[in-house]
């Protein structure tokens, strides 16, 4: 059953197009942002909205806000995804307005191991399908996902074509739109197979990411282990504070 589509909401529509002009150079690391007046007039938005977006920004880490001063534009990585929100990478690419190049490299069905089939809640032993991807930013690679599903969610020669663009977009018209996400991150180096795939140095360190999705169900239906490339796409985590009823 096919899901339908819901239009974005309007702080997030300025908050991708603010993104946009940053990534495309417009505001540069260090420069300061426009002030509200012109902001709500470009985007034809209230303050409200447009507060909520840069709020968005901020805790993506793109700008700073600096007390009587302003709101300026970070140094660091071009890409950066904040994981408080669970959404496509390539969707996500793709609103930054960059070059996006998906590679898989294969898919194929097999036995799952202890691990997997623990994540997946599935027997011992059961299939599964593997995906192997290479997303890429502009051309330079920015990520490798190993992504496990239950072979009654896809199937590894039907969805090849599929395999391309969203794997979160194949589960919601398979019925399974994921609802929430259970994720562990880790540093890693590149080994010699990582070198390869990322083009990057033996050595280099990445941001591992292992990450269960669960539909609206509670049903996990996909493991991602992901390699990330810091200098490409940083994974960032937004921190509120406890707050002024916090006890030491």
């Amino acid at each position: 059953m096919l899901q339908p589509r819901t239009r974005p909401l309007l702080p997030d529509v300025v908050r991708s197009g603010l993104r946009r002009a940053i990534i495309e150079g417009e505001f540069p690391p260090g420069s300061k942002l426009p002030n509200e007046d012109a902001l709500c007039a470009r985007f034809a938005v209230s303050r409200i909205t447009l507060r909520e977006a840069v709020r968005g920004l901020i805790e993506d880490g793109y700008v700073v806000r600096r007390q009587g001063s302003g709101t300026y534009v970070t140094q660091g990585p071009r890409l950066r995804n904040s994981l408080d929100t669970n959404f496509s990478y390539t969707e996500y690419l793709e609103s930054t307005g960059v070059v996006v190049t998906r590679q898989v490299l294969d898919a194929f069905r097999k036995p799952a191991d202890e691990t997997v089939a623990t994540a997946l809640d599935l027997p011992a032993g059961a299939d599964v399908v593997v995906v192997r991807r290479v997303r890429s930013a502009d051309g330079r690679p920015a990520i490798y996902s190993v992504d496990s599903l239950p072979t009654d969610v896809a199937d590894a020669d039907r969805d090849l074509e599929a395999f391309g663009t969203s794997l979160y977009k194949l589960l919601a018209d398979r019925g399974h739109t994921v609802d929430h996400a259970r994720a562990a991150l880790a540093p890693v180096i590149a080994d010699a197979e990582l070198s390869d795939l990322l083009g990057v140095a033996v050595g280099t360190p990445l941001q591992h990411l292992r990450q269960v999705d669960h539909d609206a169900s509670g049903r996990p239906v996909m493991l991602s282990l992901e390699w990330h490339v810091p200098e490409v796409i940083e994974l960032r985590v937004y921190r509120r504070g406890p707050g002024p009823q916090a006890q030491s």
